[in-house]
């Protein structure tokens, strides 16, 4: 089948490779890896730029190192939330007591605009089924707007083994785990080549 993958790029890093050898990851052979039987007409990748921290200055070159390897892949496209830092008072920790003022940092609109396009995508006929790679249960509505309006499969791979969505399982026609050997087996070269020249993998991550 035709397939349209939608990829929630924080939620595909935070529960699968953080703290791993594998970030630096094809999606493409990902894709391929856990659809081996769908052909896959396009790959959209969600995300937003991360605001760098004093303590890891070279953040933000090593995302933008990642998302220009994920560029290599022909039919990639990438789709750009952003990020809001506000102060709010917040409880401290039991054994103490008291409220404290934090930095609060959050990613806006990748989540709106994975599901806007899934939906657009879907009506345009533009996908057979589509694969959503997430554990966001607030996707669970747009998937059940595809499934049931438009009589279209849509499938879920989580990134995270121990804790899957439950309301994302029962709504998704098939859902699968994102499996260690999976992400091990597809990892981009550590050198890559685009119209603007070679680039490698970061050698710290």
């Amino acid at each position: 089948m035709k397939a349209n993958v939608y990829i929630d790029g924080f939620n595909l890093y935070y529960g699968a490779v953080k703290g791993t050898p594998y970030k630096w990851l094809d999606v493409a052979c990902l894709c391929r890896a856990m659809q081996p039987n769908d052909t896959i007409n396009r790959i959209r990748y969600f995300t937003a730029l991360v605001e760098p921290r004093r303590q890891n200055p070279d953040q933000l070159n090593r995302q933008k190192t990642f998302i220009r390897a994920l560029l290599t892949i022909p039919n990639l496209s990438v789709h750009y939330g952003h990020f809001l830092s506000h102060i709010v008072t917040m409880h401290l920790a039991p054994p103490q007591s008291g409220f404290a003022k934090v930095i609060k940092t959050e990613e806006k609109g990748s989540d709106v605009n994975l599901a806007t396009l899934l939906l657009a995508d879907g009506f345009r006929d533009d996908y057979e089924v589509a694969i959503v790679i997430t554990n966001d249960s607030d996707l669970a509505k747009p998937i059940q707007i595809v499934r049931e309006e438009l009589n279209k499969p849509v499938g879920v791979l989580s990134p995270h083994q121990q804790s899957p969505s439950v309301t994302l399982r029962k709504t998704a026609t098939f859902f699968k785990s994102i499996r260690e050997a999976t992400l091990r087996k597809c990892q981009f070269a550590a050198t890559l080549e685009d119209d603007h020249g070679t680039f490698s993998k970061p050698s710290t991550w």
